[in-house]
């Protein structure tokens, strides 16, 4: 079977625009140092220039099942798409000005170590375990069994600053696509002096 081939969208449940990302467009980021899958520690609200944060519930790991009902949970499915749809984007990104790209989840960084390397992604995974993050922003969540997972959004910021974001997401393998057609709309970022 293979892992990274996109379902069939129709059959899942598609996440509706419940207006809990909308507070995000235009909010400084605080300081949340977040471990990644390279083993550097990334602050977002000190990165220069353009970045680019896709937030997935979770990716799951071959042969192993999915949380009891996970397709029927709206936008929960796709993560493992999403991910090869930012590798496959990811040089036309970097192209359109983009200067990092990330993932973001809430899970621990060696369980998201071991989806990078499966999915030879060339960017790093970020880990808000502490819900850090999640919590600095109030970013979108929901609940399964004992987890706190993200639902899925992207963020565009620029500078420290969220500049864009996409919510909901889906489906999701298309994501990296609408974020690259956005930044072709968009080439120039704002020029903030840090000074």
């Amino acid at each position: 079977m293979d892992f990274t081939a996109a379902p069939d969208w129709s059959a899942l449940p598609a996440p509706a625009d419940d207006g809990a990302a909308a507070h995000l467009v235009g909010l400084r980021l605080p300081s949340v140092p977040l471990l990644s899958t390279d083993g550097h520690t990334v602050d977002l609200s000190d990165q220069p220039g353009r970045v680019v944060v896709y937030a997935y519930p979770r990716t799951g790991v071959p042969d192993q099942p999915n949380p009891d009902g996970w397709d029927a949970i709206p936008g929960a499915r796709g993560c493992t798409p999403q991910a090869c749809a930012f590798r496959d984007h990811y040089a036309e990104l970097k192209s359109l000005g983009v200067a990092a790209v990330y993932g973001l989840s809430t899970q621990d960084s060696s369980y998201q170590r071991e989806a990078a390397g499966r999915l030879h992604l060339p960017f790093a995974l970020l880990s808000d375990e502490a819900l850090a993050l999640t919590n600095a922003l109030r970013l979108p969540t929901f609940r399964v069994g004992s987890m706190i997972l993200l639902k899925r959004l992207t963020l565009i910021i620029c500078n420290g600053t969220v500049e864009h974001v996409s919510y909901p997401v889906f489906p999701p393998d298309r994501n990296a696509g609408d974020v690259a057609r956005w930044l072709a709309a968009k080439p120039t970022a704002p020029h903030v002096d840090r000074r």
